[in-house]
Parts: C-alpha cells; sequence; structure tokens
C-alpha cells in the first residue's frame, strides 16, 4: 500500500474524533508488512489525563490484534494544522517502545504537507525497558 492511501484512511478516521473539548481532531492509520491497517481517532474526556490520541489507538489497536513492532511499517497522523502534525511527548514514548526504531512516521495535514521521519528520530534519548534493568 502506498502511503498516500494511508493518508487518506487516516483523514477518515478523523472524522470520527470525539473532540469536543479542544475541537482538535487527530487521525491516525497504521500499517503493517501484510498490507492491513489499524486507524485511531484521538478520544477526549472532561478529565483532560483520560483523553487518548489518534496514534496510541491505533497502535494499541493493533496490539490488541496480534501485531507486534516487527509487523509495523509506518503510522501516519493528520490533523488541521498548518504544517505536518507531529504526535504528542506521550505518544512519542508509545512509540519508541512498541514500533521498530527504523519505523516510518509520516506527519502530515489536511493539505498534504508531508514530513516522514522515523521513530527514532522523534524522541532521541527515550526511556526504554534498558533503562528500567
Amino acid at each position: 500500500m502506498d502511503y498516500q492511501k494511508l493518508i487518506e484512511l487516516a483523514k477518515d478516521a478523523r472524522k470520527l474524533a470525539y473532540t469536543p473539548y479542544s475541537h482538535f481532531p487527530v487521525g491516525a492509520a497504521l500499517l503493517t508488512k501484510d498490507d492491513k491497517v489499524y486507524v485511531g481517532a484521538n478520544i477526549e474526556n472532561a478529565s483532560y489525563p483520560l483523553c487518548m490520541c489518534a496514534e496510541r489507538n491505533a497502535i494499541y489497536r493493533s496490539y490488541l490484534d496480534g501485531v507486534r513492532k516487527d509487523d509495523i511499517v509506518a503510522i501516519v497522523i493528520v490533523a488541521d494544522t498548518p504544517n505536518p502534525c507531529s504526535p504528542c511527548g506521550a505518544c512519542r514514548q508509545v512509540m519508541s517502545e512498541l514500533l521498530n526504531k527504523d519505523t516510518d512516521v509520516i506527519m502530515t495535514n489536511l493539505n498534504d504537507n508531508t514530513q516522514i521521519v522515523k521513530v527514532k528520530d522523534i524522541l532521541p534519548f527515550a526511556f526504554s525497558e534498558e533503562d528500567l534493568k
């Protein structure tokens, strides 16, 4: 699957966001090696710390289906921003553990202004399982 199709799926997922407080819907789409796609959208709660970002929803959905980091090719994040939408710090931390370091992170906006980086580039000095030993 090409990344443009994955971006379109993330844009569709964005329409499912529940954002009554921030009014900032975000969509995500995660691609596996066997071309399976897992989508996510951000879901808010009046107790803000209980909100869940689109990309974490997509990652967690894939893991619940048995997908693991070696199965994942790329993840897209899309929002209505002037520049490509980058993941928040919490999502960067989750990506650093649940995706391979060379997985593509496709940051884009509704105008297809797109930047592709690797997981290893979005969170230098990430806290990892090695830190717990």
